[in-house]
């Protein structure tokens, strides 16, 4: 029996009674936390936008280039622990994906480069690079066998908070009721628009090109990033389902204007700039596929919490991608409010309890904050292009190349171990 039909014949129905939790967005995020409740003895609810039928598609076998597909995250190991806790990781594994070993960044405008490897952390990797929708149909498949009752292919048009139990209106005229509501609707969260949580935020007046390329030279499991004044490039490693070693997902930041011209280039021009900007590390660039350009906004909720409401994920914060982290942060919320939530539920405390969601918040908002100043501290570092400047940071990368405790503790926190 397929992961479809057990799903439609599975069906919960929303119930009447309020939810423990009820999760809004079925993406890597909240499918997640939604399950990890559901394993707790929690009743959850999970609210999501597009059909089930979509989220759980098989992916085409990838003979080139357009058949990947063009958003996939950098999963630490401490999110792939989480997921495997979770009995999900297994599965999204059996389709594409690329453990990468080492990851290789420098200076374009210098000679400073730095080489992590995953052998010097006696680890078999430092990460996986892995299409988002492969997380998404696992985390998908395995709510067939938990309690969650999934609404799909529903609206969210409303959330207010009435007592001690907070509603999240529908489209088609239902109200759902839970003593707790997380919203896990992405970067730009309805849901934390109407309960009111105001956000800092920033435009970065930069662009993030994304496609999937193929060189002539395999990548060797290396994830490749370089730096320039006008922003980085990522080469991130990936292998069909035949082994081929010669595909990568690039993540091409570059000021607006730049970013513009380049996705008006043919794809023979464009193959040429990205050959010179990644200074043909890999070869010859011989395939491109169809290129996306996003805008890059820093964004920060300046609080996680509200009266029986919380927040995970890009709902919370979002992060330039020059290090991968977004996806990261999102698993590390969920894997605190697990925690919280594990804690109320021996201690008799109702899912939406103050003292639970201010914990919540007090652990994870420090640390996303850390991170977002660290990449808008490489971010800055990177963007100028005084001669100073650029000889102090390409001195410092060459000096923290050769000095292991400390390349490795940075290695280390970036997989989110603690050393």
């Amino acid at each position: 029996m397929s992961d479809r039909r057990s799903f439609n014949e599975q069906r919960k129905e929303p119930c009447n009674e309020p939810y423990d939790v009820l999760v809004v967005g079925a993406g890597m995020i909240g499918s997640a936390l939604a399950l990890g409740l559901s394993r707790q003895g929690w009743r959850v609810g999970l609210v999501e936008g597009s059909k089930r039928d979509v989220l759980l598609e098989e992916s085409a076998p990838a003979r080139d280039v357009d058949d990947f597909e063009p958003r996939v995250s950098a999963i630490s190991v401490a999110s792939q622990q989480l997921l495997d806790e979770l009995g999900v990781w297994r599965s999204a594994t059996a389709g594409r994906h690329c453990a990468y070993q080492a990851m290789t960044v420098w200076d374009g405008d210098g000679t400073g480069r730095i080489h992590f490897d995953a052998a010097e952390l006696q680890s078999r990797s430092l990460g996986t690079i892995i299409e988002n929708r492969s997380i998404v149909r696992a985390l998908m498949a395995a709510l067939v066998d938990s309690d969650v009752a999934v609404m799909d292919g529903a609206q969210v048009v409303g959330c207010r908070q009435r007592g001690d139990v907070r509603s999240v209106e529908l489209a088609d005229g239902q109200t759902l009721s839970a003593g707790l509501v997380v919203a896990a609707d992405g970067a730009q969260s309805r849901l934390r628009q109407w309960v009111g949580l105001p956000t800092r935020e920033w435009d970065y007046d930069q662009q993030a090109i994304v496609c999937t390329v193929q060189t002539s030279q395999n990548h060797q499991n290396t994830c490749w990033q370089r730096f320039s004044p006008s922003g980085p490039l990522a080469f991130l490693p990936l292998l069909n389902e035949q082994g081929e070693d010669r595909f990568c997902s690039i993540v091409w930041s570059q000021d607006t204007h730049e970013a513009r011209r380049l996705m008006a280039l043919d794809e023979e021009r464009f193959r040429a700039e990205l050959e010179r900007a990644i200074e043909r590390e890999l070869g010859v660039v011989e395939q491109v596929s169809r290129r996306f350009a996003f805008p890059l906004r820093q964004r920060h909720a300046k609080d996680y919490i509200a009266p029986g409401f919380a927040l995970v994920g890009d709902a919370a914060h979002t992060i330039h991608p020059l290090a991968g982290q977004g996806a990261n942060l999102g698993y590390g919320d969920v894997r605190v409010l697990l925690e919280e939530l594990a804690r109320a539920r021996q201690s008799g405390l109702a899912p939406g309890h103050s003292m639970v969601l201010s914990r919540f918040q007090r652990r994870r908002k420090g640390e996303n904050l850390a991170m977002m100043a660290a990449m808008e501290g490489f971010k800055q570092l990177f963007a100028r292009d005084e001669l100073p400047l650029r000889w102090l940071r390409n001195t410092g990368m060459r000096w923290l190349d050769q000095l292991a405790p400390v390349k490795n503790r940075i290695a280390a926190e970036a997989m989110g171990l603690k050393r």
